[in-house]
């Protein structure tokens, strides 16, 4: 069980010790939300208002459920860890953000480069992996590790691909944002 330290606005409870993060994680954690989210948003504007190339991929069902699932949970994912945990606000979010990133690392698997599977196809079983450790901390209130685990999915999973996916020539968002 963990207690709640009992700050001086009695309004207020805050989490446990540590379940937040530090300054530098939450420093990277803004850094990475604010540029993903950007060049997203940027990229989805400009591909559907015609304002970039037209890509044949946006027709695959897969792309779109994965485009479709992905682009919330960056910001939502920024959100849960910046924002105050615990609470019946937190536990509802967290449950959707999950089942965005594993509809994300489902949907990737019918994703492929020329037919096969790509070095990107790594983060599906990291992130389903991750998910369910995510899940499994968090039910036996084992909050430091539910951290952990939520952060290398958000840095890890979720970043590393969403770098790659703005970065590759050819690719949806890369397409989409800057040509």
């Amino acid at each position: 069980m963990t207690s709640l330290a009992i700050p001086a606005d009695r309004n207020k409870a805050m989490p446990a010790a540590g379940f937040d993060i530090g300054t530098r994680t939450r420093f990277a954690v803004m850094l990475v939300a604010a540029a993903l989210t950007s060049f997203a948003f940027i990229a989805l504007f400009r591909g559907l208002t015609g304002l970039a190339p037209a890509h044949p991929n946006i027709r695959e069902l897969a792309i779109v459920i994965h485009v479709s699932t992905v682009l919330p949970a960056i910001p939502l994912g920024s959100y849960l860890l910046l924002s105050r945990k615990g609470g019946a606000r937190h536990k509802q979010l967290g449950k959707i953000w999950i089942a965005f990133m594993v509809t994300t690392a489902l949907s990737a698997i019918f994703i492929r480069t020329g037919g096969s599977f790509s070095f990107i196809h790594l983060f599906v079983p990291l992130t389903l992996w991750s998910s369910y450790k995510v899940i499994a901390s968090a039910r036996r209130r084992d909050f430091k590790n539910h951290r952990n685990e939520i952060l290398g999915l958000y840095l890890g999973a979720l970043t590393i691909p969403g770098v790659f996916a703005f970065a590759l020539p050819g690719r949806l968002m890369n397409v989409w944002l800057f040509w």
